[in-house]
């Protein structure tokens, strides 16, 4: 079971990269989402309440399975990504996908999640599943506002 938990919170192992292990797991998101768009199986835009309830899903998953992990790997390991799948997921909710959208879209993210301004760092102290997901899911929120205003003026 072990396995299961370390593949899904690695986002199939991207979290064990050496270099930047955050950026590579939304790297990842990214692709997921391009994929899902592109064959019509997910739609942050055409189909925003299934896709919001897979990030419901994958955020209690998410928690459950750092959880028990935690005891092995420590507090808040860098491997553990699927925080910030679920970031950048968050920031691409009701944006229309394309390469522009998904690149701003990830530079917000990733700012936002490592310089964790406006509260977003104070979500790590609920310790825990939940606070690994809980800054992660806000510096999403942040970019989501932040890419609905650049699509409003552009």
């Amino acid at each position: 079971m072990n396995f299961i938990y370390k593949a899904f919170v690695t986002v199939f192992g991207s979290g064990y990269s050496p270099v930047a292990p955050g950026t590579c797991g939304a790297l990842v998101a990214c692709g997921m989402l391009w994929l899902f768009e592109k064959y019509d199986i997910l739609s942050t835009t055409s189909t925003p309440l299934i896709f919001i309830g897979s990030i419901v899903v994958i955020t209690i998953m998410g928690i459950i399975a750092t959880n028990k992990l935690e005891a092995e790997w420590g507090e808040d390991p860098s491997k553990v990504v699927v925080d910030e799948l679920i970031g950048m997921w968050i920031t691409m909710l009701f944006i229309p996908l394309t390469w522009t959208t998904l690149l701003i879209g990830f530079i917000l993210f990733r700012f936002f999640d490592i310089v964790k301004p406006l509260g977003i760092r104070k979500m790590e102290d609920l310790g825990g599943g939940i606070g690994v997901m809980a800054d992660d899911m806000l510096a999403g929120i942040y970019a989501n506002i932040c890419m609905i205003i650049i699509i409003r003026f552009l």
